[in-house]
């Protein structure tokens, strides 16, 4: 067993904890990463299946993420448009496909007036939120008590108005049924990107990507830390007093000042502390859990979707890929298209064999893009839900009442233990930007401690 001394000790090598890292090293302070994977990233992952380069994880970057633009443009990375020429396409409730273009769904008119009222609504009540202390919302108790399909739906009466609106925080970002979570949870899911305006715009939201992958973030800030990051190392026992901490992975152990968790706190329960947590912290913990999404991706010969006058967005709330993108790579003649199942659909197509899997999801492509969507090249599913050191996608959410209970005790280090991950987020909430903030925030409170 080896045995080294450092002032911090990282646990997680994903953007977060790459990022503080970096930052404790550029405050003069020495720091050991112990990573869980074999590779460091995290929830971010390039890899080349089949002959294609994919992004198995996150991958997109939108312009108000400051803190991810400045990193990629520090690290010397380039990026590039998604694809959005042409026509978008919805599937309405009786299964027609519709083109159109804007950010408006091709819907009755009388539904479109009450989207257009209920997004108003939407946006009025996010510029109230302060989305790194939603839970100081006045009425944050109140609206953490409310789903966010029960809100919606004593707004209206229009179905197809309810399910337009709630994906957008439901299926596409919490990834959890609409009744599992809060209108608080939505509010600060919508705070995070700037509106709830923003996070329905997918030109905004889903603006760019950077050039040979997002995974060149962390493994960019891995590299400047050389060989202070290890692998295949999860950590086993976290032994802590005032003082310090004592972290005991696999075939090492690493006794420092501090110790940062950067990783999802829905894998906390894997550490063993000694002491245990505190018990406020025990019970916020348990009421934290992971979405569930399958990130889809069908590499064809070529973006044949264009040649249609299509741009490869599409929508639906009634179909089994509720959302799709043209996610193909920069320079690569052949078209990529990435799309997502969600939450229960989710659940539903692992009851499945691979096969009817991928024959069910490709069918749901061709309501959207016709029948030559069901003859990808490459075909792959990114299921987070089956990774031992994810356990789910996004990121994790609270249960009803727990953000307005717990949120404040969320980032409060106990002890010489900080935390940073984008599951605990405001802005950036779930995104990489959100990661790396949360790096720099747990960076500057060590150091600050150690000044002082």
């Amino acid at each position: 067993m080896t045995e080294i001394t450092r002032d911090v000790v990282v646990i997680g090598a994903g953007a977060a904890g790459t990022t503080a890292a970096n930052e404790l090293r550029k405050a003069g302070l020495s720091v050991a990463v112990l990573e869980a994977r074999d590779r460091v990233g995290g929830r971010v992952w390039t890899d080349t299946i089949d002959g294609a380069m994919l992004e198995i994880g996150g991958q997109w970057v939108s312009p108000d993420q400051h803190a991810l633009v400045e990193t990629i443009d520090e690290l010397g990375l380039e990026t590039f448009s998604r694809y959005r020429d042409g026509d978008s396409v919805y599937v309405g409730p009786d299964g027609t496909a519709s083109r159109f273009t804007g950010e408006m769904f091709p819907v009755a008119p009388e539904t479109e007036r009450v989207i257009a009222e209920i997004i108003e609504r939407l946006d009025a009540m996010v510029a109230e939120i302060d989305p790194d202390r939603s839970w100081a919302h006045p009425k944050a108790e109140e609206w953490d008590k409310i789903t966010w399909d029960a809100w919606l739906r004593a707004q209206t009466d229009d179905d197809e108005a309810v399910r337009n609106l709630a994906f957008a925080t439901g299926s596409a970002m919490l990834t959890k049924p609409t009744h599992a979570f809060s209108l608080l949870q939505s509010l600060l899911m919508a705070a995070s990107a700037g509106s709830y305006s923003h996070l329905v715009d997918a030109d905004f939201i889903l603006d760019k990507r950077v050039v040979g992958g997002l995974q060149q973030v962390p493994l960019l800030l891995a590299e400047r830390l050389g060989d202070d990051v290890f692998l295949d190392e999860p950590v086993r026992f976290l032994e802590w007093t005032a003082d310090g901490v004592i972290a005991r992975a696999d075939s090492m152990t690493v006794r420092a000042r501090h110790a940062i968790l950067a990783h999802a706190p829905v894998l906390y329960e894997r550490i063993s502390f000694v002491p245990p947590l505190p018990r406020r912290q025990q019970a916020l913990h348990q009421h934290l859990s992971m979405g569930f999404v399958i990130k889809v991706h069908a590499v064809y010969d070529r973006p044949f979707w264009r040649e249609q006058g299509l741009a490869g967005t599409a929508f639906s709330p009634y179909e089994l890929c509720h959302e799709a993108y043209d996610n193909t790579n920069d320079e690569d003649e052949r078209g990529t298209l990435v799309a997502f199942v969600s939450d229960r659909n989710a659940d539903d197509l692992f009851s499945l064999s691979a096969e009817e899997r991928r024959e069910r999801i490709l069918e749901s492509l061709s309501h959207y893009y016709g029948p030559e969507a069901k003859n990808p090249v490459v075909y792959y599913e990114s299921d987070w839900g089956s990774e031992e050191w994810t356990r789910g996608a996004y990121a994790a959410s609270f249960d009803m009442g727990g953000l307005a209970r717990y949120g404040a005790d969320l980032r409060q280090p106990v002890g010489p233990i900080h935390f940073a991950c984008s599951d605990m987020a405001g802005t950036g909430y779930q995104h990489v930007d959100g990661a790396i903030r949360m790096g720099r925030a747990a960076a500057a409170a060590i150091v600050e401690r150690a000044r002082g």
